[in-house]
């Protein structure tokens, strides 16, 4: 009955509109157990959850001593406990199933964009929400950072649902803040200052420790080399997974035509008959995205790509299929 009605509700599950609202975060878990269900029906020795395979940091504990068993690792041997009873003992460790899980989501002035169902900041919300009941349900720890133009809340990671709910419900005001007319974000910024995806980077580091998983869900607009630096540093030692969040008509032009276009000063037209200006466009974005790519493989960090007209749901399950 409970699976019958995970899937009616997958009908339900693609975001709509500018804005979303902290009931449809909090919905999102049931997205969550929808991927999970698919997860398990692939789990194989006792492997679970969304961490990714390679282990980085402390990822094992200290359980106990056992005598020496053939087969045994001879690194794992005490040697001043074998000395001292007389006879090899090894040391067994286990793995380290709690892990902090640290999301971080842009909702900045370029993430309030989009052509078909969702604005990206939608989207990212979205997304963050579901690896935040991810983690939950798998028992992790929490956290993470919202992050606008020249603001952020942090949200320190700890395992409870409160902190889950503080984090959606931070995200949630964000996103609501995005839909203000342009006069009072204007103005918002310039109390604030201006930053950008290496500032919240920069602020993560504060709340992660070693072994931790980072999901960090943007359009990489603004990053820059101090970013990647950052993204250098902190990947080192944790799981970190990069998603880019985008529309189609920043890879693509519409269909042709004459089309009156704005940056919210000046305005113009744009020609989409000319051929020669589609490719250019759609050129510009593959190379954005191939660089975006290729320093990301660089550094060891998995890219995920999320379109604001598909289902997050499933450009999650279709990643996590690859991972585990």
């Amino acid at each position: 009955m409970q699976n019958r009605q995970l899937l009616d509700r997958k009908q339900d599950l693609r975001a709509m509109g500018a804005t979303i609202s902290l009931e449809d975060l909090l919905m999102q878990r049931y997205t969550a157990r929808l991927i999970e269900y698919a997860m398990q029906k692939r789990s194989v020795a006792g492997i679970s959850g969304l961490h990714l395979s390679k282990m980085r940091g402390r990822g094992i504990d200290f359980e106990e001593f056992r005598p020496y068993q053939a087969g045994d690792d001879i690194r794992t041997i005490d040697w001043r406990v074998t000395a001292r009873i007389g006879k090899p003992f090894t040391k067994v460790f286990r793995e380290e199933r709690e892990r902090p899980v640290i999301i971080a989501c842009d909702q900045s002035a370029s993430m309030f964009f989009g052509s078909r169902c969702a604005f990206k900041s939608v989207i990212a919300a979205q997304a963050a929400a579901i690896f935040c009941w991810l983690a939950i349900d798998n028992g992790d720890r929490v956290g993470g950072l919202v992050y606008a133009d020249g603001e952020h809340s942090l949200v320190r990671p700890k395992r409870s649902r409160r902190s889950a709910l503080h984090l959606l419900n931070r995200i949630h005001e964000y996103n609501s803040a995005l839909a203000q007319s342009d006069s009072e974000r204007r103005a918002r910024q310039e109390a604030v200052g201006q930053s950008g995806l290496a500032d919240a980077l920069s602020q993560m580091r504060r709340i992660t420790k070693p072994g931790s998983t980072l999901y960090i869900i943007s359009d990489f607009s603004s990053i820059n080399d101090a970013g990647f630096q950052y993204l250098y540093q902190i990947s080192r030692h944790n799981n970190v997974v990069c998603c880019f969040v985008y529309d189609e008509l920043e890879e693509n032009l519409p269909i042709p035509g004459y089309y009156s276009i704005t940056d919210g000063l000046d305005k113009g037209t744009l020609n989409a008959f000319d051929s020669g200006a589609r490719e250019k466009y759609h050129h510009h974005f593959e190379q954005r995205y191939q660089a975006l790519e290729d320093e990301l493989n660089r550094l060891q960090i998995p890219l995920l790509s999320l379109r604001t007209d598909e289902l997050v749901m499933e450009r999650i399950q279709a990643w996590t299929q690859t991972t585990l």
